[in-house]
């Protein structure tokens, strides 16, 4: 029993022997140890408190998630940081002699820690003036996806292959970010069609809206519209244009879905869709004629190549692949 207490007894010194001295305070081995387990306690409690908070706010319908998760996440690094001061405050540590360290922290940071520095700052400017939220569909650089998590440092977005990339919150900052459904999940898409110049303008507006009216993904309000956009080389250029909510991150898809309804309805209507067209005049048409050899006829074909023009008498219809 003796041989215990002698043994606890110089544990303890050796714990409490100072291993260096920074102003008022005596840094120990019992010190190090005590601070290391007061953080890593305070964080890990501070931490499940979050997410214990987040989870229980995701399951009310009636509350808007993206402000409160703004709201908490911004909380728990202020209580975070002012925490941290507090226990080693508590603990008997002098954070005076800190005051230099901490002026070549900002030096490094301001240096070395850039990048960093610069994407948490961008990730309190997100939470704060909440360009983007939650499930917003968006397009930064050449990433498209929908929005998963938003933290200080960077921000996952799922793409629609469910890939998860994780983009530096400084892009959202500095570049240009396209968001689909900031003020709301509508969005308006629109396809394209020709039809011959012979087609009548007024069935064709009508065969649009009916495609658009009978597609399940389309809204009908706003309503669907169709315009005569262009008069083209080949024939006239019509446009429909449609509001969508369930393919609002799948533009591509009702736009295929759109795409097969109007060939459907158009070749059940007999209306011609054109294929490009070019009239060529031959100045020279007995060049074509047996007889003449291959050498007569790339000379002539030399000769005469700045001459074609688009209007003759005789007409060649190719198909431009």
């Amino acid at each position: 029993m003796n041989q215990l207490t002698e043994l606890m007894s110089s544990l303890w010194i050796i714990l409490n022997k100072p291993l260096i001295v920074l102003g008022e305070s005596s840094i120990t081995l019992w010190l190090i140890v005590l601070n290391i387990f007061y953080i890593f306690a305070f964080v890990f409690i501070l931490s499940k408190l979050k997410n214990w908070l987040i989870s229980g706010l995701s399951k009310k319908a009636d509350v808007n998630i993206s402000n409160w998760r703004a709201a908490i996440t911004l909380s728990y690094y202020a209580v975070l940081v002012i925490g941290l001061i507090s226990l080693l405050k508590s603990t008997g540590l002098d954070l005076s002699m800190f005051t230099v360290l901490t002026g070549a922290i900002g030096i490094g940071i301001g240096f070395g820690m850039q990048t960093i520095f610069s994407n948490f700052i961008s990730g309190v400017i997100i939470l704060l003036e909440k360009p983007l939220k939650l499930g917003d569909r968006i397009e930064v650089g050449d990433v498209s996806g929908n929005v998963q998590n938003i933290s200080v440092r960077a921000t996952t977005i799922i793409t629609n292959d469910n890939v998860s990339i994780i983009v530096p919150n400084s892009d959202f900052i500095s570049k240009q970010v396209i968001n689909w459904s900031h003020s709301g999940r509508n969005v308006r898409t629109s396809v394209s069609v020709s039809v011959a110049y012979d087609s009548d303008a007024d069935l064709i507006q009508k065969l649009l809206l009916e495609v658009a009216e009978t597609e399940s993904g389309i809204l009908k309000n706003p309503a669907p519209a169709v315009r005569l956009s262009e008069f083209g080389e080949s024939g006239l250029k019509f446009s429909l244009m449609v509001w969508t909510q369930d393919y609002s991150d799948r533009i591509g898809a009702i736009k295929s879905l759109l795409n097969l309804a109007i060939l459907k309805s158009f070749k059940a209507n007999k209306i011609k869709i054109p294929f490009p067209q070019r009239e060529i005049n031959l100045l020279n048409p007995k060049m074509y004629e047996p007889g003449h050899t291959s050498d007569n006829l790339s000379d002539n074909l030399s000769s005469n190549s700045q001459q074609i023009k688009a209007s003759s008498n005789i007409k060649i219809n190719s198909e431009k692949k």
